[in-house]
Parts: structure tokens; sequence; C-alpha cells
């Protein structure tokens, strides 16, 4: 079974596209600018040709559904959309913080914890069982400050994201490491993707919104003084 998969939650613009559990291409890239509405398509046709394939061959489209970038994810999610209409096939929907934890875990680690980068001392967080991955405690908008997350100051934790750089700055945590390299990232999409579409999870695509965990603040325009 051919699948895409689109991750637009952070500022990594990837795509990948798997023949059931194998990885054919990844086409990606982390970029300050945010630049999924310029990239997307251009690296799904990038994505495709990678992996051998045109679009018709496409039998699911999985999407990272957030938390993370407002704009970002509504790129995504009308993309995937788009796809999944065009194309008569399902829509299968992975929080985009699961896809950071893979590269972790049985890494030694009792728990991964993703930590993206919000507003101010803000992060979308989550913990994960650092051998399984299971679900600990569930997808929540913190506020950092010297107390966040010391029930793990006995344990060996890793914090992984762009929101682990201010983590490292103001946690009392001796045992824990860091890693603000990670972003989520299409390719980690796969296992969980596969679970879905094997349990026939699928989404409705006339009503799904991706997990904005927020609601969205837009910069209101000041009144012109005449």
């Amino acid at each position: 079974m051919k699948i895409l998969y689109l991750e637009t939650s952070s500022k990594n613009c990837s795509v990948a596209i798997s023949d059931n559990e194998k990885l054919l291409c990844l086409t990606e890239e982390v970029s300050e600018n945010y630049k999924q509405s310029e990239s997307l398509h251009t690296f799904v046709e990038w994505a495709l040709e990678g992996a051998g394939i045109s679009i018709k061959d496409i039998e699911a489209v999985s999407l990272g559904k957030g938390p993370g970038s407002y704009t970002g994810l509504r790129i995504g999610a009308s993309s995937a959309k788009g796809f999944c209409y065009g194309l008569k096939i399902p829509l299968v929907a992975v929080n985009s913080l699961e896809s950071m934890i893979e590269p972790f875990l049985s890494q030694n680690y009792d728990f991964v914890i993703p930590l993206v980068d919000a507003r101010r001392m803000e992060v979308y967080t989550a913990v994960y069982d650092g051998v399984t991955g299971k679900e600990i405690s569930e997808t929540e908008a913190k506020v950092l400050d010297e107390t966040s997350f010391e029930e793990f100051k006995d344990k060996k934790v890793i914090f992984v994201g762009d929101g682990a750089k201010k983590a490292q700055e103001i946690l009392q945590l001796p045992n824990a490491e860091y890693n603000a390299t990670i972003y989520p990232s299409a390719q980690y999409l796969i296992n969980k993707s596969l679970e879905k579409i094997n349990n026939k999870d699928f989404e409705d695509i006339a009503y799904f919104e991706p997990f904005y965990l927020k609601d969205f603040y837009g910069v209101k325009k000041k009144k012109s003084e005449d």
C-alpha cells in the first residue's frame, strides 16, 4: 500500500512516501520562515519522483495533525483533504508529537518528552514511555517554570524539540538530556499510520480539523487615524 505523509506543523516542511512500512522517499527542509505554502506541493512532486510512482498510485494520506503552527497546520490539512477528495482515498491523522519520539525509543530513556516551542515560555508537550512509546500524559499547552517536570528528577528523561532549549535554561533536572534539533518529520508517521489504517481509523474528510490545541490569536490592525 502506497501512502503519502504530510507533516507541516513546525518549521520542518516534511513529505514522505512509503510502501507499507518501507520508506520510499523523504523530502523535507527546516526553515525559520515556515515555507509550507511555497514548498509543500513541490516536495510532494519530488517525493513522488524519488519513489518512482505517480500521485494516482497513492492509496491513503497521513497527516501530522498538530499541535503546532496554526498556518502550517491549515496548509497541511487543506492539502491532505485535496488529495483525498481528488483520489477518493482515506485520510488518517497522527499527533505530531508522536513523530518526534520514535528515534529515541528503546534508547535507555525512562521517558521521552517532546517540547514544541509556543509563545514566550509556553510549549506544547506530552510525556511518553521511553520503551513502548505509550502516552503517559496527554498533550497540553504548558508554561515552563523552575518546577516543571520535577516529578521526573530521579528518572532518565530526554526533552526533544525546539522548545528544549528554553527548558534547559530553567529546569532543575540533573539527569535530563536535551535535543533542540528535533522537529516533527513525515518519516516517523509511518508506524502509527499503518496501525490506524489497519484498524480503519479514518478521519471524516469533510469535518476534519487539525489539532490546534489553542485558539488562533491574530494581530489586530490598528485603525488609521484621520
